[in-house]
Protein backbone atom coordinates (compact mmCIF):
# COMPACT_ATOMS: atom_id res chain seq x y z
CA UNK A 1 0.00 0.00 0.00
CA UNK A 2 1.01 3.63 -0.78
CA UNK A 3 1.82 5.77 1.74
CA UNK A 4 -0.99 7.58 0.34
CA UNK A 5 -3.31 5.28 0.75
CA UNK A 6 -1.97 4.23 4.25
CA UNK A 7 -2.62 7.47 5.30
CA UNK A 8 -4.90 9.83 6.54
CA UNK A 9 -8.25 8.24 4.66
CA UNK A 10 -9.77 7.89 7.86
CA UNK A 11 -13.62 8.67 8.76
CA UNK A 12 -15.22 9.02 12.09
CA UNK A 13 -16.96 5.36 11.90
CA UNK A 14 -13.26 3.99 12.05
CA UNK A 15 -12.08 6.29 14.57
CA UNK A 16 -15.21 5.22 16.58
CA UNK A 17 -14.16 1.23 15.85
CA UNK A 18 -10.47 1.59 17.07
CA UNK A 19 -9.71 -0.75 19.82
CA UNK A 20 -8.40 2.79 22.27
CA UNK A 21 -6.49 1.85 24.99
CA UNK A 22 -7.48 2.52 28.63
CA UNK A 23 -5.29 4.56 31.26
CA UNK A 24 -2.95 6.34 28.48
CA UNK A 25 -1.74 3.27 27.41
CA UNK A 26 -1.28 2.62 23.85
CA UNK A 27 -2.15 -0.61 21.52
CA UNK A 28 0.32 -1.01 19.55
CA UNK A 29 3.95 -0.22 20.16
CA UNK A 30 6.72 0.81 22.76
CA UNK A 31 4.62 2.92 25.43
CA UNK A 32 5.63 4.74 28.61
CA UNK A 33 2.33 5.25 30.27
CA UNK A 34 1.21 6.70 34.03
CA UNK A 35 -0.04 4.88 36.22
CA UNK A 36 1.90 5.26 39.37
CA UNK A 37 -0.13 7.36 41.85
CA UNK A 38 2.67 10.00 42.35
CA UNK A 39 2.98 13.24 40.33
CA UNK A 40 5.62 11.98 37.02
CA UNK A 41 6.65 14.33 34.18
CA UNK A 42 8.65 16.55 36.78
CA UNK A 43 12.51 16.78 36.87
CA UNK A 44 12.38 14.63 40.39
CA UNK A 45 14.56 11.37 40.96
CA UNK A 46 16.19 11.28 37.08
CA UNK A 47 19.43 13.74 38.26
CA UNK A 48 21.35 11.11 37.97
CA UNK A 49 21.40 10.94 34.23
CA UNK A 50 22.99 13.98 32.41
CA UNK A 51 23.21 14.73 28.84
CA UNK A 52 26.20 12.96 28.30
CA UNK A 53 24.35 9.93 28.73
CA UNK A 54 22.85 10.22 25.25
CA UNK A 55 26.14 10.37 23.70
CA UNK A 56 25.80 13.62 21.46
CA UNK A 57 28.26 15.52 19.31
CA UNK A 58 30.54 17.26 21.52
CA UNK A 59 29.41 20.36 19.60
CA UNK A 60 25.83 19.73 20.48
CA UNK A 61 27.02 19.35 24.37
CA UNK A 62 28.85 22.82 24.29
CA UNK A 63 25.49 24.22 23.35
CA UNK A 64 23.46 22.48 26.18
CA UNK A 65 25.80 23.17 28.73
CA UNK A 66 26.12 27.22 27.56
CA UNK A 67 22.37 27.14 27.98
CA UNK A 68 22.69 25.96 31.81
CA UNK A 69 20.71 22.29 31.30
CA UNK A 70 22.32 19.64 33.38
CA UNK A 71 19.65 17.01 33.65
CA UNK A 72 16.96 16.01 31.00
CA UNK A 73 13.44 15.95 32.31
CA UNK A 74 11.83 12.79 32.31
CA UNK A 75 9.99 13.69 28.55
CA UNK A 76 13.46 14.08 27.16
CA UNK A 77 15.20 10.90 29.05
CA UNK A 78 12.55 8.65 27.58
CA UNK A 79 12.27 10.36 24.15
CA UNK A 80 15.60 11.21 23.02
CA UNK A 81 17.51 8.10 23.09
CA UNK A 82 15.18 6.52 20.99
CA UNK A 83 14.79 9.63 18.86
CA UNK A 84 18.21 9.83 17.85
CA UNK A 85 18.21 6.06 17.01
CA UNK A 86 15.49 7.40 14.31
CA UNK A 87 12.72 5.50 15.82
CA UNK A 88 8.42 7.41 15.03
CA UNK A 89 8.09 9.23 18.15
CA UNK A 90 4.14 10.48 19.20
CA UNK A 91 4.78 12.27 22.64
CA UNK A 92 2.41 14.04 25.30
CA UNK A 93 3.46 15.66 28.09
CA UNK A 94 2.45 18.88 30.13
CA UNK A 95 3.46 22.23 29.61
CA UNK A 96 7.36 23.23 30.36
CA UNK A 97 8.96 19.71 30.36
CA UNK A 98 11.16 20.45 27.16
CA UNK A 99 9.62 18.49 24.69
CA UNK A 100 10.97 21.15 21.92
CA UNK A 101 13.86 20.18 22.76
CA UNK A 102 13.76 17.00 22.32
CA UNK A 103 13.06 16.96 18.21
CA UNK A 104 15.37 20.05 18.20
CA UNK A 105 18.33 17.73 19.98
CA UNK A 106 17.78 14.46 17.83
CA UNK A 107 17.23 16.40 14.48
CA UNK A 108 20.40 18.47 15.35
CA UNK A 109 22.34 14.55 16.45
CA UNK A 110 21.44 13.03 13.30
CA UNK A 111 21.87 15.81 10.16
CA UNK A 112 24.03 15.73 8.17
CA UNK A 113 23.86 18.90 5.80
CA UNK A 114 23.90 18.58 2.53
CA UNK A 115 24.10 22.30 0.14
CA UNK A 116 21.09 22.90 -1.61
CA UNK A 117 19.12 19.83 0.52
CA UNK A 118 15.97 20.36 3.09
CA UNK A 119 16.45 17.07 5.43
CA UNK A 120 14.58 18.00 8.23
CA UNK A 121 10.70 19.56 8.26
CA UNK A 122 9.10 20.84 11.74
CA UNK A 123 5.55 21.98 11.23
CA UNK A 124 3.37 23.95 13.84
CA UNK A 125 0.22 25.86 13.66
CA UNK A 126 1.17 29.68 14.87
CA UNK A 127 4.05 31.71 13.19
CA UNK A 128 5.05 32.65 17.09
CA UNK A 129 6.23 29.18 17.61
CA UNK A 130 7.45 28.53 14.96
CA UNK A 131 9.59 31.29 15.46
CA UNK A 132 10.50 30.26 18.88
CA UNK A 133 11.09 26.62 17.24
CA UNK A 134 13.36 28.67 14.87
CA UNK A 135 15.42 30.07 18.04
CA UNK A 136 15.98 27.12 19.76
CA UNK A 137 17.78 25.38 16.63
CA UNK A 138 19.75 28.59 16.50
CA UNK A 139 21.05 28.23 20.10
CA UNK A 140 21.71 24.29 20.16
CA UNK A 141 23.46 24.53 16.67
CA UNK A 142 25.63 27.71 17.49
CA UNK A 143 28.74 25.25 17.47
CA UNK A 144 27.30 23.92 14.20
CA UNK A 145 28.15 26.80 11.46
CA UNK A 146 27.64 24.26 8.66
CA UNK A 147 23.95 24.06 9.56
CA UNK A 148 21.48 26.27 8.09
CA UNK A 149 18.24 26.51 9.55
CA UNK A 150 15.13 28.67 8.28
CA UNK A 151 11.55 29.81 9.16
CA UNK A 152 8.89 30.15 7.03
CA UNK A 153 5.22 31.58 8.12
CA UNK A 154 2.23 33.65 6.47
CA UNK A 155 2.17 37.15 6.69
CA UNK A 156 5.59 38.20 5.14
CA UNK A 157 6.97 38.41 1.61
CA UNK A 158 6.82 35.05 -0.11
CA UNK A 159 9.49 36.07 -2.29
CA UNK A 160 12.33 36.39 0.34
CA UNK A 161 11.37 32.61 1.11
CA UNK A 162 11.45 32.10 -2.91
CA UNK A 163 15.03 33.96 -3.22
CA UNK A 164 16.65 32.04 -0.14
CA UNK A 165 15.52 28.81 -1.53
CA UNK A 166 17.06 29.38 -4.96
CA UNK A 167 20.12 30.24 -3.51
CA UNK A 168 22.11 26.80 -2.95
CA UNK A 169 24.73 28.53 0.15
CA UNK A 170 21.70 30.13 2.15
CA UNK A 171 19.43 26.89 1.46
CA UNK A 172 18.02 25.54 4.65
CA UNK A 173 18.61 22.14 5.86
CA UNK A 174 16.37 22.35 8.24
CA UNK A 175 12.76 24.36 8.15
CA UNK A 176 10.32 25.46 10.46
CA UNK A 177 7.20 26.24 9.00
CA UNK A 178 3.17 27.09 9.20
CA UNK A 179 1.56 24.65 7.03
CA UNK A 180 -0.27 27.30 4.74
CA UNK A 181 3.30 29.17 3.48
CA UNK A 182 4.95 25.66 3.29
CA UNK A 183 2.39 24.48 0.79
CA UNK A 184 2.43 27.24 -0.64
CA UNK A 185 6.35 27.10 -1.80
CA UNK A 186 5.44 23.57 -2.08
CA UNK A 187 2.75 24.23 -4.70
CA UNK A 188 4.97 26.87 -6.64
CA UNK A 189 7.66 24.09 -6.95
CA UNK A 190 9.62 26.36 -5.45
CA UNK A 191 10.28 23.94 -2.21
CA UNK A 192 11.54 20.47 -2.92
CA UNK A 193 10.87 18.08 -0.15
CA UNK A 194 12.31 14.56 -2.00
CA UNK A 195 15.38 15.10 0.71
CA UNK A 196 13.19 14.75 4.06
CA UNK A 197 14.61 12.70 6.81
CA UNK A 198 12.79 13.97 9.50
CA UNK A 199 9.28 14.89 9.24
CA UNK A 200 7.62 16.88 12.79
CA UNK A 201 4.38 18.03 14.33
CA UNK A 202 4.71 20.54 17.02
CA UNK A 203 1.11 20.78 19.09
CA UNK A 204 -0.02 17.99 16.50
CA UNK A 205 -3.55 17.76 18.02
CA UNK A 206 -4.22 21.29 16.88
CA UNK A 207 -2.62 20.78 13.60
CA UNK A 208 -4.55 17.57 13.25
CA UNK A 209 -8.35 18.90 14.47
CA UNK A 210 -8.80 21.98 11.88
CA UNK A 211 -9.53 20.57 8.90
CA UNK A 212 -7.95 23.11 6.66
CA UNK A 213 -4.88 22.76 8.78
CA UNK A 214 -5.16 18.86 8.68
CA UNK A 215 -5.52 19.30 4.86
CA UNK A 216 -2.19 20.85 4.25
CA UNK A 217 -0.48 18.85 6.58
CA UNK A 218 -1.74 16.02 4.62
CA UNK A 219 -0.74 17.49 1.21
CA UNK A 220 2.78 18.09 2.72
CA UNK A 221 3.20 14.74 3.89
CA UNK A 222 2.58 13.16 0.66
CA UNK A 223 5.12 15.27 -1.27
CA UNK A 224 7.98 13.78 1.48
CA UNK A 225 9.46 10.12 0.91
CA UNK A 226 7.78 7.08 2.16
CA UNK A 227 10.68 6.39 4.17
CA UNK A 228 11.65 9.04 6.86
CA UNK A 229 11.26 9.12 10.69
CA UNK A 230 7.55 11.19 11.69
CA UNK A 231 7.66 12.77 14.79
CA UNK A 232 4.79 14.31 17.27
CA UNK A 233 4.45 16.57 20.26
CA UNK A 234 1.66 17.70 22.14
CA UNK A 235 0.86 18.99 25.37
CA UNK A 236 -2.69 17.73 25.35
CA UNK A 237 -3.14 14.26 23.21
CA UNK A 238 -7.09 13.23 23.61
CA UNK A 239 -7.75 9.23 22.61
CA UNK A 240 -9.30 10.58 19.87
CA UNK A 241 -6.63 12.15 17.85
CA UNK A 242 -3.96 9.27 18.75
CA UNK A 243 -4.97 6.80 16.40
CA UNK A 244 -4.88 9.82 13.69
CA UNK A 245 -1.50 10.47 14.69
CA UNK A 246 -0.01 7.10 14.23
CA UNK A 247 -1.58 6.86 10.81
CA UNK A 248 1.47 8.91 10.09
CA UNK A 249 4.05 6.62 11.51
CA UNK A 250 5.08 3.06 11.18
CA UNK A 251 5.22 1.04 14.87
CA UNK A 252 5.87 4.47 16.41
CA UNK A 253 7.18 4.72 20.73
CA UNK A 254 4.02 6.40 22.51
CA UNK A 255 5.33 8.73 25.29
CA UNK A 256 2.02 9.95 27.53
CA UNK A 257 4.21 10.88 30.12
CA UNK A 258 0.94 12.79 31.89
CA UNK A 259 -2.60 10.51 31.34
CA UNK A 260 -5.22 13.19 30.57
CA UNK A 261 -6.75 13.31 34.55
CA UNK A 262 -3.12 14.58 35.81
CA UNK A 263 -1.85 17.06 33.46
CA UNK A 264 -2.04 20.11 35.49
CA UNK A 265 1.10 21.37 36.38
CA UNK A 266 3.12 20.88 39.68
CA UNK A 267 4.37 23.89 41.40
CA UNK A 268 1.54 26.61 39.93
CA UNK A 269 -0.68 27.81 42.32
CA UNK A 270 -4.47 28.36 40.95
CA UNK A 271 -7.59 30.32 41.72
CA UNK A 272 -10.38 32.19 40.93
CA UNK A 273 -12.03 35.49 41.41
CA UNK A 274 -15.78 36.04 41.52
CA UNK A 275 -16.95 39.50 40.18
CA UNK A 276 -18.78 41.56 37.58
CA UNK A 277 -17.64 41.92 33.81
CA UNK A 278 -17.62 45.65 35.17
CA UNK A 279 -15.57 45.02 37.96
CA UNK A 280 -12.79 43.23 35.71
CA UNK A 281 -10.75 46.16 35.25
CA UNK A 282 -10.00 47.43 39.14
CA UNK A 283 -9.78 44.10 39.87
CA UNK A 284 -6.81 43.53 37.48
CA UNK A 285 -5.03 46.84 38.83
CA UNK A 286 -4.95 45.97 42.04
CA UNK A 287 -3.47 42.74 41.37
CA UNK A 288 -0.78 44.11 39.28
CA UNK A 289 -0.07 46.63 42.03
CA UNK A 290 -0.31 44.36 44.99
CA UNK A 291 0.95 41.15 43.77
CA UNK A 292 4.93 40.20 43.31
CA UNK A 293 5.87 39.32 39.60
CA UNK A 294 8.68 38.71 37.00
CA UNK A 295 6.65 38.97 34.14
CA UNK A 296 2.70 38.46 33.47
CA UNK A 297 0.56 37.37 30.62
CA UNK A 298 -3.04 38.36 30.88
CA UNK A 299 -5.26 36.44 28.42
CA UNK A 300 -8.52 37.81 26.92
CA UNK A 301 -11.01 36.46 24.45
CA UNK A 302 -10.77 38.58 21.01
CA UNK A 303 -8.21 41.04 19.46
CA UNK A 304 -10.41 44.16 20.28
CA UNK A 305 -10.34 43.46 23.89
CA UNK A 306 -6.58 42.69 23.77
CA UNK A 307 -6.27 45.85 21.87
CA UNK A 308 -7.77 48.03 24.14
CA UNK A 309 -7.19 46.34 27.68
CA UNK A 310 -3.19 47.33 26.57
CA UNK A 311 -4.26 50.77 25.55
CA UNK A 312 -6.11 51.22 29.33
CA UNK A 313 -3.30 49.41 31.36
CA UNK A 314 -0.59 51.77 29.63
CA UNK A 315 -3.31 54.56 30.28
CA UNK A 316 -2.70 53.71 33.84
CA UNK A 317 1.13 54.04 33.49
CA UNK A 318 1.83 49.74 33.44
CA UNK A 319 4.14 48.85 30.85
CA UNK A 320 2.16 46.33 28.96
CA UNK A 321 2.24 45.38 24.94
CA UNK A 322 -0.18 43.53 23.26
CA UNK A 323 0.12 40.42 20.71
CA UNK A 324 -2.76 39.13 18.93
CA UNK A 325 -3.57 38.23 15.33
CA UNK A 326 -4.75 42.11 14.63
CA UNK A 327 -1.39 43.37 14.33
CA UNK A 328 0.88 42.56 11.34
CA UNK A 329 3.22 39.11 11.72
CA UNK A 330 6.15 41.47 12.09
CA UNK A 331 4.97 44.16 14.41
CA UNK A 332 3.90 40.78 16.52
CA UNK A 333 7.53 39.37 16.30
CA UNK A 334 8.58 42.17 16.89
CA UNK A 335 6.64 42.87 20.51
CA UNK A 336 7.24 38.64 21.10
CA UNK A 337 11.55 39.79 21.12
CA UNK A 338 10.62 42.73 23.07
CA UNK A 339 8.12 40.42 25.73
CA UNK A 340 10.96 37.97 25.84
CA UNK A 341 13.82 40.28 26.30
CA UNK A 342 12.55 41.36 29.19
CA UNK A 343 11.64 45.22 27.71
CA UNK A 344 7.85 45.09 29.10
CA UNK A 345 6.80 42.76 31.83
CA UNK A 346 3.31 42.90 30.98
CA UNK A 347 1.74 41.18 28.00
CA UNK A 348 -1.99 40.95 26.83
CA UNK A 349 -2.85 38.45 24.50
CA UNK A 350 -4.94 36.00 23.01
CA UNK A 351 -4.68 32.21 22.72
CA UNK A 352 -2.07 33.14 19.84
CA UNK A 353 -0.28 33.17 22.51
CA UNK A 354 -1.52 30.25 24.68
CA UNK A 355 0.15 27.28 23.19
CA UNK A 356 3.89 26.39 23.41
CA UNK A 357 5.16 30.07 24.09
CA UNK A 358 8.28 29.59 26.42
CA UNK A 359 9.27 32.60 28.16
CA UNK A 360 11.12 31.76 31.43
CA UNK A 361 10.92 35.00 33.43
CA UNK A 362 6.77 34.52 33.22
CA UNK A 363 5.91 33.42 36.47
CA UNK A 364 2.04 35.11 36.56
CA UNK A 365 -0.87 34.14 34.41
CA UNK A 366 -4.13 35.68 34.34
CA UNK A 367 -7.33 34.62 32.45
CA UNK A 368 -9.19 38.19 32.69
CA UNK A 369 -11.30 36.23 30.19
CA UNK A 370 -12.07 32.36 30.65
CA UNK A 371 -11.71 30.25 27.44
CA UNK A 372 -14.02 27.93 26.00
CA UNK A 373 -12.68 24.56 27.30
CA UNK A 374 -10.45 23.06 29.41
CA UNK A 375 -7.30 22.48 27.08
CA UNK A 376 -7.11 26.13 26.58
CA UNK A 377 -7.18 26.54 29.88
CA UNK A 378 -3.67 24.23 30.57
CA UNK A 379 -2.57 25.56 28.05
CA UNK A 380 -2.58 29.42 29.01
CA UNK A 381 -1.85 28.65 32.46
CA UNK A 382 1.15 26.90 31.70
CA UNK A 383 2.98 29.63 30.59
CA UNK A 384 3.70 30.63 34.26
CA UNK A 385 5.70 27.78 35.92
CA UNK A 386 7.69 26.51 33.46
CA UNK A 387 10.78 24.51 33.73
CA UNK A 388 9.89 22.94 36.82
CA UNK A 389 9.70 25.96 38.18
CA UNK A 390 6.53 27.58 40.24
CA UNK A 391 3.87 29.68 39.46
CA UNK A 392 0.85 31.41 39.87
CA UNK A 393 -2.51 31.62 37.76
CA UNK A 394 -6.13 33.66 38.68
CA UNK A 395 -8.99 33.62 36.48
CA UNK A 396 -11.64 35.82 36.26
CA UNK A 397 -15.23 34.06 36.68
CA UNK A 398 -17.87 36.38 35.66
CA UNK A 399 -20.86 34.54 33.74
CA UNK A 400 -22.47 31.55 34.41
CA UNK A 401 -20.73 30.39 31.50
CA UNK A 402 -17.18 31.11 33.06
CA UNK A 403 -18.73 29.33 36.40
CA UNK A 404 -19.69 26.31 34.06
CA UNK A 405 -15.94 26.03 32.44
CA UNK A 406 -14.58 26.23 35.95
CA UNK A 407 -16.43 23.27 36.88
CA UNK A 408 -14.92 21.43 33.23
CA UNK A 409 -11.40 22.31 34.64
CA UNK A 410 -12.03 20.68 38.07
CA UNK A 411 -13.65 18.04 36.37
CA UNK A 412 -10.91 17.63 33.84
CA UNK A 413 -7.79 17.62 36.01
CA UNK A 414 -9.10 16.32 39.15
CA UNK A 415 -8.25 19.47 40.77
CA UNK A 416 -9.74 22.26 43.03
CA UNK A 417 -9.35 25.46 42.07
CA UNK A 418 -9.39 27.56 45.33
CA UNK A 419 -11.09 31.48 45.70
CA UNK A 420 -8.14 33.99 45.25
CA UNK A 421 -7.46 34.24 49.40
CA UNK A 422 -8.22 38.40 50.20
CA UNK A 423 -5.41 38.69 52.01
CA UNK A 424 -3.46 37.90 48.77
CA UNK A 425 -0.73 35.01 48.28
CA UNK A 426 2.75 34.93 49.91
CA UNK A 427 4.83 35.28 47.20
CA UNK A 428 8.05 33.34 47.89
CA UNK A 429 5.48 30.15 47.41
CA UNK A 430 5.72 31.51 43.26
CA UNK A 431 8.33 33.48 43.40
CA UNK A 432 12.14 31.76 42.27
CA UNK A 433 12.44 28.37 41.82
Amino acid sequence: MSHEEDLIDYSDDELQQTDLPTNGAAATGDKVADTAADAKGSYVGIHSTGFRDFLLKPELLRAITDCGFEHPSEVQQACIPQAILGTDVVCQAKSGLGKTAVFVLATLQQIEPVAGETSVLVMCHTRELAYQIKNEYARFSKYMPEVKTAVFYGGTPMQKDIDMLANKDQHPHIIVATPGRLNALVREKKLRLGNIQRFVLDECDKMLDQIDMRRDVQEIFRATPQQKQVMMFSATLSEDIRPICKKFMQNPLEIYIDNQEKLTLHGLQQYYIKLGEGEKNRKLNDLLDTLEFNQVIIFVKSTLRATELDKLLRECNFPSIAVHSGVSQEERIKRYKEFKEFNKRICVATDVFGRGIDIERINLAINYDLPNDSDSYLHRVGRAGRFGTKGLSISFVATAEDEDVLKSIEKRFAVSLEEFPEGGVDPSTYMGT
